[in-house]
């Protein structure tokens, strides 16, 4: 990597990269002076979304999938991200290594444990008729194909903009280009700019305020103290943060081997479980039959609105979920793309459903189905304790209470965990460092201050919403407001897309004329 970008001649938008930070800082303020009008505040803003343009996330879910496949199998999956005879940077195993590790791996980890109790008192599942049959289908579902779409279909534009078109603006309006035109220049594309940049602000906040608390709750464990939740969380948020920031400092090396190490925990502690459980047969077995559920019930769950709102299902979970993953894309993507330099469109796409969506299943196939087991042959009752406390962190710490050799698998989660995330937030910050730039020319990087301004910014609002103490409903709700513009600016990046590359193939067949 060439020397950093010096913090000169107009390089950095100041606008950018402050304005934002402006307003999380008066958010962050509002949740600690204000925290139960806050919250209140949140829900009632989830309640309108959900209810109110619920079916346009879903249409966008469902869409981005769709498209990905076309664009994969079509003519423009011939597309190398680079040169003709360009080869790839990383190898295989490393790219995938950190194209699952960029995103939501935390997350997985920590769902795939126990998402399925939280779908025990759905109305839907009942509806659907055997519990044991349909409560893991749910949990790959909401976490495989259309997730991973919104990442890949825009992992391959952003792709095809840096490395094809050789744009040096890394941002969501430079890839509107084709259809804003000069407006791209202007106050359109600033505006879009600035919503990418508040998306990311709330995706990074939803993560680190969900999962972290786990963290803090398997080292009391360990210690066998018993310090509040909150201190303990923040303390996992700063130091967390000081990990990510290092290994960002070090540039694409040194995410690499972050990711790495990631991966050989992630399925060093999913092989252990699977072949020490004492539940290998059951975890196959269901995780076969609710893979194959979920394919022969794709579309029907992917349209599924519940108009007379009788379960509120679609409201609660896929909604929710869709916008999760959406705020994600404006970091995963471009980190996803700037790594597949060398490949084609084709081998990204379907190399990411191999990576990124096979990983998730196996993920929530092994750790939910091993405390399914325990439940469905009354070993134990983890839907009861999860109805007398509603603590989701203290029923995770339950079931892992349950595997074999516990110390050993807690410090093995907390440590995925904690390197999960700095993997994460490492091509985050160096997105959002991408993002205080006007231009970076090819090779060259953000300057570090700028990088270290980010790292810490973007652990301000996690904080502020641990010492608020919302709920996981109003966490929740940040992604969700936010998703809501940028799910139009993603529609209008696949379509600046499909020009651009159509115009491509079209100078690349007249000049072998």
């Amino acid at each position: 990597m060439k020397n950093n970008l010096q913090i000169k001649n107009g390089s950095v938008d100041w606008m950018i990269t402050f304005l934002p930070f402006g307003v999380i800082v008066a958010l962050c303020v509002l949740f600690f002076l204000k925290p139960e009008q806050s919250n209140d505040i949140l829900g009632q803003i989830r309640f309108f979304f959900g209810d109110t343009f619920g079916t346009y996330y879903l249409i966008i879910g469902l869409g981005f999938f769709l498209i990905s496949l076309f664009i994969a199998l079509s003519k423009y999956g011939n597309i190398v991200l680079g040169g003709r005879e360009e080869k790839p940077k990383f190898s295989f195993f490393s790219w995938g290594a950190m194209m699952f590790t960029c995103g939501l791996a935390a997350d997985i980890l920590f769902y795939s444990f126990a998402e399925w109790v939280m779908y025990a008192d759905s109305p839907h599942i009942a509806e659907l008729g055997n519990f044991q049959e349909w409560a893991g289908v749910f949990p790959i579902y909401h976490w495989s194909f259309i997730p991973w779409s919104f990442y890949l279909v825009l992992a391959v534009s952003f792709g095809f903009m840096l490395h094809v078109r050789k744009r040096e603006r890394q941002k969501f309006s430079e890839a509107c280009r084709p259809i804003l035109g000069k407006y791209t220049d202007g106050i359109w594309g600033r505006v879009i700019d600035l919503l990418a940049v508040f998306a990311l602000l709330a995706g990074t906040a939803t993560t680190f305020s969900v999962a972290t608390p786990l963290m803090a709750s398997i080292i009391n464990e360990l210690l066998g103290i018993d310090i509040s939740r909150s201190l303990c969380t923040i303390i996992i948020l700063l130091l967390t943060c000081m990990c990510y920031t290092y290994a960002l400092l070090h540039g694409f090396k040194g995410i690499s081997i972050l990711a790495k190490v990631c991966i050989y925990m992630f399925f060093g502690l999913l092989l252990y479980v699977l072949l020490f459980s004492g539940h290998t047969g059951y975890i196959i077995d269901t995780g076969v039959e609710s893979l194959g559920r979920v394919v022969q019930n794709f579309i029907e769950m992917s349209t599924y609105t519940d108009p007379l709102r009788t379960t509120n299902f679609p409201q609660d979970w896929t909604i929710y979920y869709w916008a999760y993953w959406m705020v994600w894309c404006v970091a995963a993507p471009f980190f996803i793309g700037s790594i597949s330099r060398g490949r084609t469109i084709r081998q990204t796409i379907f190399g990411g459903y191999f990576f990124g969506v096979g990983s998730t299943i196996i993920s929530f196939v092994v750790l939910g189905n091993y405390s399914m087991g325990l439940q469905m042959t009354g070993m134990a009752d983890f839907i009861a304790l999860y109805q007398q406390t509603g603590d989701l962190y203290g029923l995770i710490i339950s079931i892992i209470d349950t595997i074999p050799c516990v110390p050993f698998v807690l410090v093995l989660v907390v440590l995925t965990m904690i390197t999960f995330y700095a993997t994460s937030f490492d091509s985050i910050a160096l997105t959002a460092s991408c993002y205080s730039y006007r231009k970076l020319n090819k090779g060259k990087s953000p300057h570090k201050l700028i990088q270290l301004l980010w790292c810490v910014l973007l652990i301000l609002l996690p904080i502020a919403l641990v010492f608020a103490d919302s709920s996981m409903s109003n966490l929740q709700t940040v992604s969700i407001v936010a998703a809501f513009p940028l799910g139009i600016v993603m529609v209008l990046i696949i379509v600046s897309f499909l020009k651009d590359a159509g115009r491509h193939l079209e100078e690349e067949k007249n000049r072998n004329l």
